[in-house]
């Protein structure tokens, strides 16, 4: 099973660059009056960036050179603060990014584009309230802006409203029908409601229109992993990674499938190229732990575990930890523990009813197995695993004609479950 997770899809004004950093020096060095004026006018170029041409640490350069020329001042500077809040935010620095648009607003309160960056920036830093307050401003001043219903569509999606994320990136596609973001996002949306067709024509429509949009492929990937299609989900993975080398997310996301193939040693491998080009990436060390699991590592299996709840302490992860400790068959009152965090970061959730079932099963525990087995059938009744770990548990309290009852019903449901329970060490 694939790990979900969607990469959230923000629009600022859409650049990226390569002119080495020793031709800006170059026309740093300002004498003749007429060759001054001409290497201002290179600065605005590259502040502008029109053609895609330059790298965020010339355009930052380029864009200093011209707030500081004293050439020009109020809301016809704003310009300049703003195509320099877009840099750093490519860079990834958010608070210099916010700080430039928030003096572009300044001297331009009008200036609907440095609202929509900086919507996008908060988006980023997590700071929703900020965001949707200056998405909001974005589209008052220009109705027309595409790229601010596509933001917001982003903050809508974050918020989990996915109805109202698909209704902003209708207006935007309405607004830019070729925008391959706007059709990614809504992709994204979709495929969170559980709109699987809907999501994978929009993830085709972005690609046909941007055959270079990474975060298309990733998404993509992410839906055939759904669809059971591993080689095609690893086939898309492949292309976002060849588009970008260090995008993280396609290395975690391939990883799930190869683990889904059953070939641990390429999902180890991937995962671990993913936390080397993010070690903040959780979802990396949760699916690296999966694989060693799989492999029966569990030493290291719970060391990536131990790395995903320092980072996320999801009920997902505390449930997974506390899996693998009841696999290994040591350290149960930790597992114990963990699987009740779980429950109580997420009450009722089916899968950790049955972890902390073989939790209980474990250490003797029969009637708090019983349990949590039962409350695992009512959230799922063709649940063969809890239902054979039901019927072990009643067995082994004594209810011969109840357990005997469970086990048969297992099997009827997944035949080859008493081997399942063997390798858990239940027999």
């Amino acid at each position: 099973m694939m790990i979900i997770c969607y990469s959230l899809l923000i629009r600022v004004v859409d650049m990226h660059f390569s002119v080495p950093l020793v031709e800006l020096a170059a026309l740093l060095v300002l004498g003749d009056p007429i060759l001054a004026s001409a290497q201002t006018h290179q600065q605005i170029d590259w502040c502008e960036n029109k053609d895609n041409a330059v790298a965020s640490d010339v355009k930052i350069n380029a864009c200093t050179v011209v707030i500081q020329s004293g050439r020009w001042s109020g809301a016809e500077l704003a310009w300049a603060y703003t195509d320099r809040c877009f840099a750093y935010g490519d860079k990834g620095d958010n608070d210099r990014a916010i700080a430039d648009c928030n003096e572009a607003i300044r001297l331009d309160p009008k200036h609907a584009m440095a609202y929509n960056n900086r919507c996008a920036y908060y988006i980023a830093k997590g700071d929703n309230d900020r965001a949707i307050a200056d998405c909001n401003e974005a589209i008052r001043l220009d109705s027309k802006l595409a790229m601010a219903y596509n933001n917001r569509c982003a903050y809508y999606f974050a918020k989990g409203d996915n109805d109202r994320a698909i209704a902003d990136c209708n207006e935007a596609i309405r607004l830019n029908p070729e925008d391959a973001f706007a059709y990614t996002s809504r992709g994204i949306a979709y495929r969170a409601k559980g709109d699987k067709d809907r999501a994978i024509a929009d993830y085709n429509e972005a690609i046909r229109i941007d055959p270079k949009r990474t975060t298309a492929y990733i998404n993509r990937c992410e839906y055939y992993g759904d669809k059971g299609d591993y080689d095609r989900a690893i086939a898309d993975c492949n292309e976002a990674i060849g588009l970008d080398p260090k995008y993280a997310m396609a290395y975690n996301n391939r990883s799930n499938a190869y683990k889904a193939k059953g070939d641990y040693d390429h999902a180890i491998a991937d995962a671990g190229e993913a936390i080397r080009l993010d070690p903040k990436l959780a979802l990396a060390y949760a699916n690296r732990g999966s694989a060693y699991a799989h492999k029966k590592d569990y030493d290291h299996a719970i060391a990536d575990y131990d790395q995903a709840i320092q980072i996320a302490p999801t009920a997902a992860n505390f449930n997974s930890r506390c899996w693998v400790r009841a696999l290994a068959g040591r350290d149960l009152t930790r597992a114990l523990d963990d699987c009740n965090e779980s429950l109580r970061l997420r009450p009722g959730d089916g899968t950790t009813l049955n972890s902390r079932g073989l939790v209980q099963l474990k250490i003797g525990a029969f009637d708090p197995a019983i349990a949590d087995y039962a409350a695992a059938i009512a959230t799922n009744p063709k649940d063969a695993d809890s239902l054979y770990g039901r019927g072990m548990a009643k067995l082994k309290s004594g209810d011969k004609s109840g357990g005997e009852a469970d086990i048969a019903a297992a099997k009827a449901i997944q035949p080859d479950i008493a081997d399942v329970y063997a390798d858990y060490g239940i027999t």
